[in-house]
């Protein structure tokens, strides 16, 4: 049954001319009162504006982006505007404050995509951002729930029209040239005025392995035979088999931009320290014979972690490191690891708990779902093979090796679990835990420029060690 429709307060009022007693005032008095109370709590109230809390600025020759963090979930409209490029972006349901203002001020002058941000209130509970862009973009605009410390994100990820070539930047700097990634034989006859053969390079990683360790390499060439008189000496043969290549390494700092890894006591960012560490390993690396190396990030921006593979495959990497900074719920925990991909399941529950702490970086880092391959992991996992995961073993073995020289291990041996990041199904790839930064004292060592050079060093002369065990080969990619 329906109910009777409420009736206004002035359906309860008295003509003045009828005669009250005192109790009836008081009781039309209160019915007044509450009819008044009524209708303020049906009227309709206005709707609160978001409040931006924060505003933050990633610029990389990848891509730029651009946070918004807030305290719900907004709705945003964009559009470009070609001649020159723009940007336009309406968000719904926001008031202009001072820290949507700070925008202005966080374009640096050599952010690769963007010129400058115009921030105005275009109507009533509408705010309009305008980029104005240094080239054409292919912009992103994303929303991000809450995850971790952070509120409710609103993403523009603003990326060029075409992609950066990581081979492109190799080529620029000198570091690749065509026909890369296969050894070639050297002739076995050179021309008569040929420059002296450049040696192997896996010969003199031996040779570097055998002089650390003072012993000196077996010698297994045959002596020079003695000229017959009256006959001119006979040229020696170079051996068929002779390769020369370039070795290409793909380093991995872990975390970076809106994911800043783990955070030690004294507020040290692990993004941070796995960077530093990367450019010194990068130095070292370079400096061996025929090698060169390529950063999956060189400054502190985010990139998912398929992306992180998929940048190594493209340079068609010989070996994948991906560095990163231990942490665990409390501070006592401490030593260095290095973990390797297992097809089933974790060695340990700490390598399975730090495995999946370290897989959902994609969500604090933030990936804009509506274009994430969400098939990619399954598909470089599924693809992953025994070969691979036994080269890791080894890579991994020789670097925990050195490592165990400058600091304490956490364990003894190399762990497996299931890290997305090592799924590459055609590259040796490991995953090495520094130290951990929840520990006071190894975060004190983790910030140390002297430690970070030994610890690029050990790892150093772990993969001169793989390599002087497991020379470089000729290999069938995997497209």
């Amino acid at each position: 049954m329906p109910r009777p429709p409420l009736l206004p307060a002035a359906s309860l009022s008295i003509s003045p001319g009828d005669p009250l007693p005192p109790a009836a005032r008081r009781r039309r008095t209160l019915l007044k009162a509450g009819g008044t109370l009524l209708l303020s709590v049906l009227a309709p109230l206005p709707a609160r504006a978001a409040q931006i809390l924060a505003v933050r600025v990633w610029p990389a020759d990848d891509y730029t982006r651009v946070t918004l963090e807030n305290d719900s979930d907004l709705k945003a409209a964009h559009f470009l505007v070609p001649d020159p490029p723009r940007l336009v972006v309406d968000i719904d349901g926001l008031e202009l404050n001072s820290t949507l203002k700070s925008l202005v001020a966080k374009i640096e002058s050599n952010d690769p995509y963007i010129k400058q941000v115009r921030v105005g209130q275009n109507r009533p509970n509408v705010v309009r951002l305008v980029f104005d862009l240094k080239e054409e973009i292919k912009p992103q605009v994303f929303t991000l729930a809450p995850v971790g410390t952070y509120k409710h994100r609103l993403i523009f990820d603003l990326y060029p029209v075409k992609a950066p070539d990581p081979i492109a930047a190799l080529i620029e700097k000198g570091e690749w040239s065509p026909g890369d990634g296969t050894p070639t034989a050297i002739p076995a006859e050179p021309p008569a005025q040929a420059q002296p053969v450049t040696p192997d390079p896996v010969a003199r990683l031996e040779a570097e392995i055998a002089a650390m360790s003072g012993n000196p390499p077996p010698r297994t060439e045959q002596p020079t035979p003695m000229p017959t008189p009256g006959k001119p000496a006979a040229k020696p043969a170079l051996p068929a088999n002779n390769v020369v290549r370039m070795v290409t390494i793909a380093l991995d700092p872990g975390h970076g931009g809106e994911d800043p890894g783990a955070i030690g006591a004294t507020g040290t960012r692990e993004k941070d320290i796995v960077l530093a560490v990367a450019k010194r390993l990068k130095a070292k690396l370079e400096a061996m014979p025929n090698t060169r190396v390529m950063l999956t990030r060189d400054g502190d921006y985010f990139v998912p972690l398929g992306t992180r593979v998929e940048k190594a495959r493209k340079v068609q990497a010989d070996l994948f490191v991906s560095i990163h900074a231990d942490a665990f719920t409390t501070p006592s925990a401490r030593g260095s690891s290095v973990f390797v991909l297992s097809e089933r399941g974790a060695t340990s529950t700490a390598a399975r708990w730090l495995a999946n702490d370290q897989n959902k970086a994609d969500m604090i880092g933030g990936v804009n779902l509506a274009r994430h391959d969400r098939q990619l992991a399954s598909v470089l996992f599924d693809l992953s093979t025994t070969a691979q995961i036994n080269d890791s073993l080894k890579l991994g073995k020789a670097v925990l090796g050195e490592i165990g020289g400058i600091n304490r291990l956490h364990k003894a041996a190399v762990e497996q679990a299931g890290f997305a990041v090592l799924k590459a199904p055609d590259i040796p790839s490991i995953l090495v835990e520094t130290a951990f930064i929840s520990n006071p004292e190894e975060e004190a060592k983790l910030k140390d420029d002297g430690y970070q050079d030994e610890l690029a060093s050990a790892i150093t002369k772990g993969i001169k060690r793989y390599f002087a065990a497991n020379p470089p080969m000729a290999k069938s990619r995997l497209t």
